[in-house]
């Protein structure tokens, strides 16, 4: 036993100092979102900045509807959602739905005021002046968001978009119960996504709860089992409540891409104030500015996240935390994205860094001059090394199917994310099953007792003296 000790402590050793390919092991193809963007040319498609988590007085914000819409205008968006919780969004100029919830907002004095048709013409078409001319460009009215779950202890909130009139009007929603908004979306033919997933699970305070199998396996189950899910925010307001949720997506990918489901990053505001507006937002690619070619692009991934504030972490960064809100510094941005072999090119600009990873993993990391110019960076998969015995291990008994890589900037405009590059050996999907063993009949079980109101109000409070 000691010789065979012996021998396995001498591998491992010889392990952990020789380079091995990361990926090497198989043949693959790495499917890019951005294989279908025009990039450049007489048709090339165009960088739309977009938000779809956005709130006003016709729910819980301190922001008229009517000013909600026209600061983002102001600000340069060239589409927006209003998601108010437990309302489905209308035409800017129709009047909202009143929740008999949010008659409080009368009681302090907070108007609600819609736009006047002339100003939902003007703005968007782009007639509308900013700074005394016309801006030129329209803001699309996207219509039928709701974040759901409208009065819950717990932040367990869901994003339904392209919603029918009224789907989702005065749903509550239960404690601890995503699953059950993403279900009334789907029943409704809308598509969802999970919203700041970090604040539900109080990660702020605990880095490690974003790595936690059971709440790794909480998200994925439900974005497996729906197919209308389709990811999550990775970025949230000034992330706050949510610096580490780019971790969590990470680690869901890895539980869901082997079942050929891709998990798309999402990117907002969630304003309820001015001052959340240029905090966190979305860049789509997309030929035309359109409610259909948001829609589509919500499902293909073919756009970015960006975020102007992010707390620094010693995972995957950054080195030191960002604040550029409310600037005039532009974020990091690609300006082109092509794949070739097991390489992946991209152009950039108003960027310092950049980094690659895989598995929730680094694998590489480069300076950059900080230029307004393009840069170009290769990332070439069959020179990457990883050098981490357990990375290693992990790499070849994991399901041998999909992986993914994904590309993070950094500038001094902030932080933008590209969506999930899949790496695809042929391997045929697994087909996935919820689980209904014991210990997980258990953990739903527990999961029902922790969802009850009085439960959820009595560890809110506990929470509360605990961290005061």
């Amino acid at each position: 036993m000691k010789k065979v000790i012996g021998i396995l402590l001498c591998a491992l050793l010889i392990l952990s100092v020789v380079s091995v390919p990361a990926f090497a092991a198989e043949d693959y193809v790495i499917r890019s979102p951005y294989e279908d963007v025009v990039w450049s040319g007489e048709n090339a498609w165009k960088a739309y900045k977009g938000n779809l988590h956005t709130h006003s007085t016709v729910s819980d914000a301190d922001t008229d509807l009517r000013e909600m819409i026209l600061d983002h205008y102001e600000q340069g968006f060239d589409f927006l959602a209003m998601t108010d919780h437990g309302v489905t969004g209308k035409a800017w100029n129709e009047e909202p739905t009143h929740l008999p919830l949010y008659l409080y907002q009368y009681i302090i004095g907070k108007k609600t005021t819609k736009l006047t048709d002339e100003e939902y013409e003007g703005i968007t078409s782009g007639a509308y002046p900013v700074n005394g001319a016309p801006r030129g460009s329209g803001m699309v009215c996207v219509t039928g968001g709701n974040e759901l779950n409208a009065l819950t202890i717990t932040k367990c909130h869901v994003n339904g978009m392209f919603l029918p009139p009224h789907a989702g009007d005065n749903y509550l929603g239960y404690e601890n119960d995503h699953e059950g908004a993403v279900k009334l979306t789907e029943e409704a033919g809308g598509i969802s996504f999970i919203n700041h997933p970090g604040d539900w699970l109080r990660s702020r305070d605990d880095i490690s709860t974003v790595s936690d199998p059971d709440n790794v396996h909480y998200f994925s189950d439900i974005i497996l089992k729906y197919d209308s899910c389709y990811g999550m925010e990775v970025f949230n307001e000034n992330n706050g409540m949510t610096p580490y949720d780019r971790i969590l997506w990470d680690n869901i990918l890895m539980e869901c891409l082997p079942y050929g489901k891709n998990v798309i990053a999402f990117s907002n505001n969630d304003a309820h104030t001015y001052s959340h507006v240029d905090t966190s937002y979305s860049v789509f690619m997309m030929p035309e500015n359109t409610v259909e070619n948001i829609k589509e692009t919500m499902q293909n991934g073919a756009f970015f996240c960006v975020t102007r504030r992010l707390r620094d972490n010693d995972v995957i960064g950054p080195k030191t935390e960002l604040d550029a809100k409310y600037s005039d510094i532009p974020y990091p941005s690609f300006t082109d994205i092509s794949t070739d072999g097991h390489q992946v090119t991209v152009k950039v600009k108003n960027c310092t860094d950049i980094q690659w990873i895989a598995n929730g993993k680094v694998i590489a990391a480069a300076e950059i001059e900080q230029s307004e110019n393009e840069t170009v960076y290769i990332l070439d998969l069959d020179t990457v090394r990883r050098q981490i015995i357990g990375e290693i291990l992990r790499h070849f008994f994991r399901h041998g199917g999909d992986k993914d890589i994904r590309c993070e900037l950094f500038g001094e405009g902030g932080v933008t994310l590209s969506q999930a590059f899949v790496l695809d050996d042929g391997t045929a999907p697994l087909t996935y099953t919820p689980d209904t063993s014991v210990k997980a009949l258990t953990h739903r079980f527990l999961h029902k007792i922790r969802s009850l109101r009085i439960f959820a109000l009595l560890d809110l409070i506990v929470y509360k003296i605990k961290n005061r």
